[in-house]
């Protein structure tokens, strides 16, 4: 027996993420077939898989916490025995009382640092719209994947509710996908009947005609054979696997297939199946092409070979339920597969209802733009206020500047310094100026000598 399936190899598809995790121990079975036929490189055992992006916003901190889990030899006995309902009702989270202290105490520490992550993205929204007195706490509510009131330690109601958590937000992960591809093409479709209103008459038909033409390019294609068909799944071990049809084994095609080697074929895996029929219909070198509508088509799919095939509903096909599906009639005698040009993605009022909400989006643009315009030419306005201002009170220094130098008494010296004149000195400086240029004295001065001697003629009484 040996391990061969990680928490961290399951796909952002699966709406059961943590659901499907489990630690199975699968016994290698043979294929009897000439692996000197197939092409691509061989499996290597223990080889690392890289762990693709679930599209969760907890997605790093979910991968970690899978990855220390899987380290406790007791929580993985668990996972073996375990069914997905005990997984989902919580009952497998209470083990985790039973791991390791080492494996509890990095639990610890990854869900501190998961919170820590939470608080610097919750400050950092709160600063862009200049926040102040942030409540953390209150504001971790709003992330279930963990519980916020014990933000030190990682406790059985933290992997209860991350369980819950992925299950719920993956369980929506190809509606949203669904409703964002109908979404692009409304839009596509808005922007055509916006661009053909700025055109005359000629010119409308001339585009008009273009675009038809181009619908019908894209219409003329092979024959898409039914996903999950014999027809299809024939196709690719021909033309993918380079073996003869006439040998085809629907249990061989399983095992080449299943390309970790888990004993499942996951989403990814499912997909990878639909690449030949895609490239029927879709070239990226072909304008009348769209490679976003090639991934919808090959969603759908996919969507479509997990309700026929998937009994269970765990969003992964077992080996019984693939072969179990090969003995249906669908199987053999399938109907048509409709492309998506085939069919309509949606409604007139479906589209009139979208550009609604375009045009009631671009008013508040307009609206914001306007105000912002009008707080511009508030604050420039304030601007040039501040700027007189300033203008009128550099005037006012300067003549004030200007009457002090006229009154000989400068504000200030050669080098800025504030230049003061002790009393008197400025009389004595008079004075000598009159006697060497017999000028006329300003009122309250004196010559000096008649000052000396005035001061020879002075009594002193007692």
């Amino acid at each position: 027996m040996m391990l061969q399936m990680r928490w961290g190899t399951i796909l952002p598809q699966h709406c059961v993420l943590l659901v499907t995790c489990l630690l199975i121990s699968l016994e290698a079975v043979p294929i009897d077939i000439d692996k000197t036929k197939v092409q691509g490189e061989p499996h290597v055992e223990g080889a690392k898989i890289e762990t693709p992006d679930t599209g969760l916003y907890y997605d790093e901190y979910l991968k970690q916490v899978i990855d220390v889990l899987e380290t406790d030899k007791h929580f993985r006995e668990k996972l073996q025995t375990a069914d997905i309902e005990e997984i989902k009702s919580g009952k497998l989270s209470k083990e985790l009382d039973l791991v390791s202290h080492h494996v509890r105490t990095r639990l610890d520490e990854l869900k501190r640092q998961e919170v820590a992550r939470l608080r610097m993205l919750i400050k950092a929204k709160m600063d862009s719209f200049q926040d102040t007195g942030i409540d953390h706490q209150a504001l971790l509510k709003q992330f279930e994947h963990l519980n916020h009131q014990n933000p030190d330690t990682f406790e059985s109601k933290d992997l209860d509710m991350l369980i819950k958590a992925a299950t719920s937000d993956l369980e929506n992960y190809d509606k949203t996908r669904h409703d964002e591809f109908k979404k692009y093409e409304m839009m596509k479709e808005h922007e055509r009947r916006e661009y053909l209103k700025t055109l005359n008459e000629e010119k409308r038909r001339e585009e008009e005609s273009k675009y038809e033409e181009m619908k019908k390019k894209h219409g003329d294609h092979p024959k898409v054979n039914h996903p999950g068909s014999k027809d299809q799944l024939k196709e690719v071990w021909e033309e993918s696997d380079g073996l003869d049809p006439n040998d085809f084994n629907p249990k061989t095609f399983f095992k080449l297939h299943d390309v970790n080697n888990d004993g499942f074929l996951d989403e990814q895996e499912l997909e990878a199946l639909f690449t030949k029929e895609l490239e029927k219909v879709y070239d990226p070198k072909n304008e009348e092409d769209d490679m976003v509508e090639m991934e919808e088509e090959r969603l759908r799919m996919r969507e479509h070979v997990m309700n026929e095939i998937d009994v269970n509903k765990d969003r992964l096909v077992t080996l019984h339920e693939f072969l179990k599906a090969t003995e249906k009639k669908e199987f053999l005698e399938p109907d048509s597969w409709e492309t998506l040009d085939q069919q309509q993605v949606f409604t007139e009022e479906e589209l009139k209802e979208f550009e609604t909400h375009i045009l009631q989006q671009e008013n508040e643009l307009l609206k914001k733009a306007e105000d912002l315009q009008q707080q511009k030419e508030e604050l420039q306005k304030q601007h040039d206020q501040l700027q007189a201002q300033k203008q009128e009170l550099q005037q006012v220094v300067q003549q004030m500047e200007q009457r002090k130098l006229q009154q000989g008494s400068p504000l200030s010296g050669p080098a800025g310094e504030l230049k003061f004149q002790p009393p008197g000195e400025h009389q004595v400086e008079n004075a000598q100026n009159h006697l060497a240029g017999d000028q006329p004295l300003p009122p309250g001065n004196i010559p000096v000598q008649e000052a000396a001697a005035g001061s020879d003629h002075v009594q002193i009484h007692p």
